[in-house]
């Protein structure tokens, strides 16, 4: 009988050790994950940023003042003399 209670007290001796060891690794992936998740906010809120940044320049990039100014300057265009213009009909 004490040899069956000893078997006894061994086996939740182990349970409990491997209970304790399962806690102590779930907390720990449990932090790790929530490093990494607290890392990908922080990326995405600075892509959000960078995102927000393209918008407005793409949108400053099309107005046509800009690309009028771009065209005179970077490709030498000019504005035809109306002699020069002609009328193409269908």
């Amino acid at each position: 009988m004490k040899v069956l209670n000893a078997a006894f007290m061994l086996l939740l001796l182990a349970a409990v050790l491997v209970s304790a060891i399962g806690v102590v690794w779930t907390r720990h992936e449990s932090r790790v994950l929530f490093v990494e998740l607290t890392r990908l906010q922080s990326e995405n809120d600075d892509l959000n940023i960078e995102y927000g940044r393209g918008e407005l320049e793409q949108a400053t990039f099309a107005e046509p003042r800009v690309i009028d100014e771009a065209a005179r300057q970077k490709l030498g265009m000019i504005t035809p003399r109306p002699q020069d213009i002609q009328l193409v009909r269908e």
